[in-house]
C-alpha cells in the first residue's frame, strides 16, 4: 500500500513522511493512533510524538517497539502530560546503549497503564528511576562475569509493573524491587521468578507491602465527596512521599490542582478514606475563607504563628458546617504533653505553637499555661463575632508572638515530637510576596509619607539585633518601616549634574574603560554555535594526511560583560544638615551631588542598582525609604526622589543593612555589592550603650559576608578611624576633605569593580 493510495489528505501524508518508517505493520494502523494522537496531544506534542517514533523506528529492535510507543504514548500523555517524553525517551535511549534493549518493547507495552496508575509526571519520574537503578544493579553482575549481560529481570518487571502498581504504592514497589535486587542479584533464573511474580518471597513481600488506602483508587468517591458536601471540584494530583527523606511533601493546591499523597494508612483510629477527606475539607475552607497577606515583611516566627491561628480559624468554621468533623480533627491532630519540652536547652517554639493549636480546637484540652489559656479565650472572642477575618486573626497571632517569644526560641535544637498536624497543607496560598526590584511599583499613594508622617501600608518587618554582652541575637527587635521617598523636583539634580560637567566628561573616559565588550570567541570546542574554519581546514589537512584529526572544530561565544548588582545605602540622619568643613554645603547637599553623578556612572555602565536611604527613631522605628528600584532607570521619577532628600533622627545602620540585603540578596547576579555612605557612627536615642550598635553592625556585615554580598563604607565623618575599621574590616574609606566627595565617590565605585 503506497502512501499516495493511503493518505489522500496531504495533512496526513505529512505526518507519515515525518514518522518516516517503512513498516507495512505501522502503516496499517497509522490513522487510527494518529486520530487518537490527534484529539489528545498539542501541535507541538504531535510534532514531538512523531520525532520520537521516527527514532524509535530506527533504533534497529524490530517493529514491536514503535507499534507499542505509537499506541501507547498518547493516553500516557494525557495521564501524565506530554512533557513526560523527554523522561521517557531518555531512558530508552539508555536501554539501548546498554545490553538491555529488548526491555523496551515491554516498557512501551505498559507504559500507559503505568501512566494511568500514577496520574502525575513526578511519579513517573520516580518509576523511571527505579527502573534505572534495577538495571544498574542487575545489568552484567551474574556470578561476577564481566558486565555483557542483560538484566534477566528487568523485562519481567515491565510486564508486572501495571499490576504492581495496582496494589503497591511507588514506596512499596521501591521496597518490592530492592529486596529482588539484595537477593537475587547474582541467580539469573531466580530473579526472573521473582520480577514476574512466580516465586512464592515474591508474592509475600507484595503482600507485606500492600498497606493503606491508594489514592488513584478513591479518587472518584473524593471527587464526589467535593462536589456534593462542599460545592468544590478541582484535579486531585497525587505525590509520593517515599523519595524525599529530608523534607517530606505535605499537601498543597494551587492552579494546577490539589496535591494529595498517593497513599494514607488508617491512623488514630481513622480510616486512609477518611484522612483524604479531612485534608480535602480543610484545603477547602482556606479557598473558601482566606486571604493572602504581603509576606515581605513577616519574621518566621510571626509567619509560623499566623499559620497555626488561621488553620485553627478556618477548622473552627468547618465544624461550625459540620460538627462531626471535630472529632476528625483531634483524632488526627497531635497532643503534646505540657512539660515536654526543655526551653533551657531546647527551642520549644513548635511545642507552644501546637499546644496552642490542639487548645484552640479541644475544649477538654487541659493545659494550665497562663499565656496559652489567656490566647485561647481572646481566639474564641473573635470567632464568637461571626466569620471573622485572616487580618484580624493576623493581629491576633503578632500579639502572641510578642507576648511568648522567648531567647531560646533561636537555639538550634529544636523540639519537633508531636508537632506536625499532617491533614493541614503547607499554607503557601496564605502568603504573597513583593516581587524582588520593583519596589517602587510595590507602594501605593497611601505608603509614600511626608516628613514627619507615620508610614502606613506595609506593616513592620522586623529583624534580629546582636547582643554583644550576652554574645545572642535578641530576636525580632529591630522594626523597619518601608515605604516610597516623597518627589521633589527632578530639575534640581540635572543642574546638580550641569554644575559638574567637567568631572562628569573626565568619568565617561574611566567610564569607557570599563564597559563590557560585546563579544568573545571561545575557540577549540567539540560543540559549538559555529564552524571554526581554521581548525576545521587544519584536521581536514591531517585527516587527509593519515593523521589522528582535531575533532575541536566548532567555536561559541560568550559576552565578556560585568555580573554586578549594587545597592547604594544613604545615611539620612539628621548630622547631614551640618555644614561641610571648608564648605557653604550641607553635608547633604553634597551627598545629593555625589550619589547624582555616581547614579548617572552606573546607568552609563549598565549595571543593575537600587538606591535607599534610612534613618531610624528608636528600635520601634526604623525608616527605610525607596529612592531608586532595580526595575527603574536613572529617569526624572528617580531623580525627583533624590531631590527631595531630607535628614532627621538616628542611625541603626545594622537594621538598616540586613533590610537592604534582603532586596540585595534576591538578585541573580555572580557580584554583589552594598556601598553605604554615612558621616556617623551607629547610634539611636534608645542605645544607651555606644558599643552596642556599632557590634550589630559589625555582625551584620559578616551576616553579609556569608550570603556574598560584598559591603564598602564610604564614612565621611573624620573620627571614623575611631570605629569603622570595627565593623567594616578593612572595606572602608574615610574621605577626609567631604566638599570632594562628589569626585571620589564615582571614583571609588569603579575601583572598586573595575
Amino acid at each position: 500500500m503506497s502512501t499516495e493510495t493511503a493518505y489522500q489528505h496531504p495533512l496526513m501524508a505529512a505526518y507519515w513522511k515525518q514518522l518516516d518508517t517503512r513498516f507495512p505493520q505501522v502503516e496499517e494502523v497509522f490513522e487510527d493512533v494518529m486520530a487518537e494522537a490527534l484529539a489528545v496531544l498539542t501541535r507541538e506534542g504531535i510534532e514531538a510524538y512523531l520525532e520520537a517514533g521516527r527514532v524509535i523506528g530506527k533504533l534497529g529492535r524490530g517493529v514491536e517497539p514503535l507499534l507499542a510507543f505509537l499506541e501507547e504514548w498518547p493516553s500516557a500523555a494525557k495521564a501524565v502530560g506530554e512533557s513526560a517524553l523527554p523522561a521517557v525517551m531518555a531512558l530508552i535511549q539508555r536501554l539501548q546503549k546498554s545490553p538491555n534493549g529488548k526491555a523496551i518493547t515491554p516498557f512501551l507495552q505498559t507504559l500507559a497503564p503505568v501512566a494511568r496508575r500514577l496520574q502525575s509526571q513526578e511519579l513517573l519520574q520516580h518509576y523511571l528511576d527505579i527502573t534505572l537503578d534495577l538495571k544498574a544493579r542487575t545489568t552484567g553482575s551474574i556470578h561476577g562475569h564481566h558486565t555483557t549481560f542483560p538484566s534477566p529481570g528487568l523485562p519481567e518487571f515491565f510486564a508486572q509493573a501495571p499490576t504492581l502498581l495496582g496494589q503497591l504504592t511507588l514506596a512499596g514497589l521501591k521496597n518490592w524491587v530492592e529486596y529482588g535486587i539484595r537477593n537475587y542479584r547474582t541467580h539469573p533464573e531466580r530473579q526472573k521468578d521473582y520480577f514476574s511474580l512466580q516465586s512464592a518471597d515474591a508474592r509475600a513481600v507484595l503482600q507485606r507491602e500492600r498497606h493503606g488506602t491508594l489514592l488513584v483508587d478513591v479518587e472518584r468517591r473524593l471527587d464526589l465527596y467535593l462536589r456534593g458536601l462542599w460545592q468544590d471540584s478541582d484535579h486531585l494530583v497525587p505525590y509520593s512521599t517515599a523519595f524525599d527523606e529530608l523534607r517530606k511533601p505535605v499537601p498543597y493546591y494551587d492552579k494546577l490542582g490539589i496535591r494529595l499523597p498517593d497513599v494514607y494508612d488508617d491512623a488514630g483510629g481513622i480510616s486512609g478514606l477518611d484522612r483524604y477527606r479531612v485534608v480535602l475539607a480543610h484545603i477547602v475552607g482556606h479557598r473558601r475563607w482566606s486571604a493572602a497577606l504581603v509576606a515581605d515583611n513577616w519574621s518566621p516566627f510571626q509567619r509560623m504563628a499566623v499559620e497555626f491561628f488561621e488553620d485553627c480559624r478556618i477548622e473552627t468554621l468547618l465544624i461550625r458546617e459540620y460538627p462531626g468533623l471535630r472529632k476528625l480533627f483531634l483524632a488526627l491532630h497531635p497532643q503534646p504533653l505540657e512539660d515536654a519540652c526543655d526551653p533551657e536547652t531546647t527551642s520549644c517554639l513548635r511545642h507552644r505553637m501546637a499546644m496552642l493549636s490542639r487548645a484552640l480546637l479541644d475544649p477538654h484540652h487541659g493545659y494550665g499555661d497562663a499565656d496559652l489559656n489567656d490566647f485561647v479565650a481572646r481566639f474564641h472572642a473573635v470567632m464568637e463575632k461571626g466569620v471573622s477575618s485572616t487580618q484580624e486573626i493576623a493581629s491576633l497571632a503578632l500579639s502572641y508572638v510578642a507576648k511568648t517569644r522567648r531567647q531560646s526560641d533561636q537555639f538550634a535544637r529544636v523540639h519537633f515530637d508531636d508537632t506536625v498536624v499532617d491533614y493541614r497543607d503547607d499554607n503557601r496560598q496564605l502568603w504573597k510576596f513583593i516581587e524582588a526590584g520593583d519596589e517602587e511599583e510595590a507602594f501605593d499613594e497611601e505608603r509614600k509619607i511626608e516628613r514627619g508622617e507615620e508610614i502606613r501600608g506595609l506593616p513592620p518587618r522586623h529583624y534580629p539585633e546582636w547582643d554583644y554582652s550576652s554574645q545572642t541575637y535578641r530576636p525580632d527587635w529591630a522594626s523597619v518601616y518601608e515605604a516610597l521617598h516623597p518627589s521633589g523636583n527632578a530639575a534640581d539634580i540635572d543642574r546638580l549634574l550641569q554644575k559638574h560637567s567637567a568631572l562628569a566628561k573626565r568619568l565617561k573616559k574611566m567610564l569607557d574603560l570599563l564597559k563590557p565588550q560585546d563579544k568573545v570567541r571561545i575557540r577549540y570546542q567539540e560543540e559549538g554555535s559555529e564552524l571554526d574554519l581554521d581548525v576545521a581546514i587544519r584536521s581536514l589537512i591531517d585527516f587527509k594526511g593519515g593523521a589522528t584529526p582535531d575533532p575541536r572544530i566548532n567555536m561559541s561565544h560568550r559576552t565578556d560583560g560585568r555580573d554586578i548588582a549594587v545597592m547604594l545605602l544613604l545615611d539620612l540622619s539628621e548630622s547631614l544638615n551640618e555644614k561641610a568643613a571648608g564648605s557653604d554645603q550641607t553635608i547633604l547637599e553634597l551627598s545629593q551631588e555625589a550619589v547624582s553623578l555616581l547614579a548617572w556612572a552606573i546607568e552609563k555602565l549598565g549595571d543593575p542598582f537600587a538606591i535607599a536611604g534610612f534613618h531610624s527613631n528608636t528600635r520601634h522605628d526604623v525608616r527605610y525609604l525607596h529612592i531608586k528600584g532595580y526595575g527603574e532607570h536613572w529617569n526624572d521619577d528617580v531623580k525627583a526622589r533624590l531631590a527631595a532628600m531630607q535628614a532627621g533622627y538616628s542611625t541603626r545602620m545594622g537594621a538598616a543593612m540586613r533590610h537592604a540585603a534582603h532586596t540585595l540578596g534576591a538578585r541573580p547576579a555572580d557580584k554583589k555589592l552594598m556601598l553605604i555612605l554615612t558621616d556617623g557612627k551607629p547610634s539611636d536615642v534608645d542605645a544607651h550603650d555606644e558599643r552596642l550598635l556599632i557590634e550589630d553592625a559589625r555582625q551584620a556585615v559578616k551576616e553579609l559576608d556569608q550570603d556574598n554580598i560584598f559591603t564598602y563604607c564610604i564614612s565621611l565623618d573624620p573620627k571614623a578611624d575611631e570605629y569603622v575599621a570595627d565593623i567594616f574590616g578593612r572595606q572602608y574609606t574615610v574621605i577626609d576633605h567631604i566638599e570632594r566627595l562628589p569626585e571620589r565617590l564615582p571614583q571609588l565605585f569603579m575601583a572598586l569593580t573595575k
